[in-house]
């Protein structure tokens, strides 16, 4: 029986999302020989661009760290049975709440407070952004992916039209969409030297920061969370049969409620790679597609936290993968986005035939 349950996960969890990402690979590969290319070169080349030298993984490892937090953020909701497609609007509003926060709220606090208060009000403001769509689904029975939806759109114009009108750069002859930069004592130090320190020479210039160690740490926040709390036990239940939780004495309205803030408050985080740790001030729209990758990253992930850590790394490697494919090759970088697309329909679809195999195998075994 055990035996027989490890091999069924061993697939689900494992094969399954290997097998995608080789049927990826090999119609990816279709493409670029369509367009002229060697497939096998092209991948050697890019490979090699994004992982054969210490600056292409720093370079991973900062795209690893925003796929992380935003694919917490996703997996959370699923977990509860809610799907938060509204990761995007949630990443964008905290980012624009934490770059405020480190302009005018933490300089009134002692400098030892500043990054802290920064980092809470990220998750604040992905929390408070996740705010209206979990009331709505908890207390009115609104699905969240409608309202979602509309709250991303939401969040892309009031930040846009926030930091285009009231809270723009100053001083500068053509200001871009953005804040002022961020007080030193706001922002994360970067990673290099403590790379150095253990004979992997990334260089200064690259961006990876100390949002990296932020991310693990939430790795482990959320698996505790979810597996070794009541109300993880809770969500879990949630997702798998709301009625059944109901009916065993959980109040599903308030798990829902938390479900998505915090959903919403993960999502705040990912934004502090870009805003605290890379530009040092909020860009307008500069997530440009990072919670609806966060989706994907949750999906291969099988929405576990330690399966999301390899899925964001394997997403953080296609994102760099594909500005070599565009410097290199001149192949479009948008082969790297069809290479996803496959890899999430592949999974999808794969995972709901396995799991009928599976039934059937089961029926047999014990008719």
């Amino acid at each position: 029986m055990k035996n027989r349950e490890f091999i069924e996960n061993l697939i689900l969890n494992i094969i399954s999302p290997l097998i995608s990402i080789f049927i990826a690979l090999f119609l990816g590969g279709i493409i670029i020989y369509l367009l002229g290319h060697n497939p096998w070169e092209t991948y050697k080349e890019v490979i090699n661009f994004a992982l054969g030298n210490p600056n292409g993984w720093g370079y991973v490892l900062f795209n690893t760290t925003s796929f992380i937090l935003a694919g917490l953020a996703v997996a959370v909701g699923f977990k509860g049975g809610l799907f938060n497609i509204g990761a995007e609007g949630q990443i964008l509003v905290g980012g624009l709440v934490a770059a405020l926060a480190g302009l005018y709220i933490a300089p009134l606090f002692p400098s030892f407070l500043h990054l802290p208060i920064t980092l809470i009000f990220s998750a604040l403001g992905g929390a408070i952004w996740a705010f209206i769509p979990a009331i709505l689904k908890a207390r009115l029975g609104v699905h969240e992916v409608i309202n979602t939806i509309m709250m991303n759109w939401i969040g892309y114009a009031l930040t846009n039209y926030l930091v285009v009108n009231t809270f723009r750069e100053k001083g500068v002859l053509y200001p871009l969409p953005q804040t002022d930069k961020l007080p030193p004592s706001t922002v994360l130090p970067k990673l290099y030297s403590i790379f150095q320190k253990i004979g992997i020479n990334i260089p200064e210039s690259n961006p990876v920061n100390y949002a990296l160690v932020i991310a693990i740490l939430m790795v482990i926040v959320t698996y505790y969370l979810l597996w070794k709390t009541k109300l993880g036990y809770e969500i879990r239940a949630l997702g798998l049969n709301i009625n059944a939780s109901e009916n065993a004495g959980i109040n599903v309205k308030n798990v829902i409620l938390v479900t998505m803030l915090i959903s919403g408050a993960m999502a705040g985080l990912a934004s502090i790679n870009d805003v605290l740790g890379y530009r040092y001030r909020y860009l307008d729209n500069f997530s440009h597609g990072l919670g609806f990758t966060g989706i994907a990253v949750a999906l291969l992930g099988k929405n576990h936290p330690v399966g999301i850590i390899f899925s964001a790394l394997l997403f953080g490697a296609l994102n760099r993968m594909a500005i070599g494919l565009d410097v290199f090759t001149h192949i479009p970088r948008e082969i790297i986005s069809v290479l996803q697309a496959v890899i999430i329909l592949t999974i999808v679809v794969g995972n709901e035939v396995l799991i009928r195999f599976l039934k059937k195998r089961r029926k047999v075994i014990y008719a």
